[in-house]
């Protein structure tokens, strides 16, 4: 039983460090096994360097065919899970073949690396920067390691950012307009806004408003698209009266929000929508919905 055991323990203890992993800001990032573990972030354009150690632990050598690390950006869909698109590849051989007797370290330096597209972690798709630590062997598996980092992307305010005035009606039953102040947001933005009542002829119980999310991912007929429900807030309770407006304030800081993502290498895209549900006092419920887009904003 101990030499099945020992058959299967990997032969070298292999670890990435990065340069200025003790200075670089470290965010939560959930695992495929539901831990979270605490990872760099960096952002497009950035130097990624540091070293790769790697340690025999049998007290034997171990014979190899080289040694590469792989900076890797992945994109996996959950309907063809284990296949990933490579959307960035870049390669650097550390080692020859040759023997490990003890303990190597192995700098590396990736420089200015384009990364465009942020790390995301949703319901039908994963997107995900990795370095990938591969030892070549013959006649054995290879022996591979890979260190997760997060990638953040930083946008400018917008030069335009037009009001969203609609309208809601219900012939000879009820008319509304809802405004809000502008259609784009930072992530902890504040949506600011009215609503006015211009005509009231049905029995009103109360109106919300929703934040949505919706991904969408692949195409054709493998086409997937989730819709969730982010954030409710309730807005009024009961039946205005004809020139009633009530004051729209939310904040979007507590929302677990990304960024709008459009069409990320053709293969997932996500959305953010504003839905305005009134619900009668027999439980109708009417809907209006607005997109709005959702940017990440440097803090200072």
């Amino acid at each position: 039983m101990n030499f099945l055991i020992g058959a299967f323990k990997q032969p070298c203890n292999i670890s990435v460090t990065f340069a200025d992993g003790r200075n670089r800001k470290q965010v939560p990032l959930k695992k495929e096994n539901g831990q979270t573990v605490m990872v760099p972030l960096f952002q497009s354009q950035e130097n990624i360097v540091g070293e790769v150690n790697i340690e025999p632990i049998t007290g034997k050598k171990l014979e190899h065919n080289g040694v590469k690390i792989e900076l890797l950006g992945q994109i996996e869909l959950y309907f063809d899970r284990g296949n990933f698109y490579d959307f960035t590849s870049l390669v650097r051989e550390l080692d020859i073949p040759g023997e490990f007797y003890e303990k190597k370290t192995y700098p590396f330096e990736f420089s200015t690396v384009e990364m465009p597209y942020e790390s995301y972690n949703g319901v039908n798709v994963r997107l995900r920067y990795i370095l990938k630590v591969t030892i070549s062997r013959n006649y054995v598996s290879n022996i591979v390691e890979c260190q997760d980092f997060v990638v953040q992307n930083y946008t400018p305010p917008p030069s335009i950012n037009n009001s969203i005035k609609m309208e809601v009606g219900i012939e000879d039953c009820l008319h509304i307009e809802f405004e809000y102040s502008k259609s784009k947001y930072y992530l902890k933005d504040v949506i600011l806004g009215k609503i006015y009542f211009l005509l009231v002829r049905i029995k009103m119980k109360k109106m919300e408003l929703e934040i949505r999310r919706r991904e969408s991912t692949g195409s054709g007929p493998n086409t997937y698209v989730e819709t969730e429900t982010l954030a409710k807030f309730e807005l009024m309770d009961g039946t205005p009266v004809r020139g009633e407006s009530i004051p729209v304030r939310l904040f979007l800081s507590p929302c677990e929000l990304t960024p709008t993502y459009r069409n990320i290498n053709n293969k997932f895209s996500v959305k953010y929508f504003l839905n305005l549900v009134l619900v009668d006092e027999e439980d109708r419920r009417y809907f209006k919905q607005q997109e709005i887009t959702v940017y990440r904003l440097l803090e200072s």
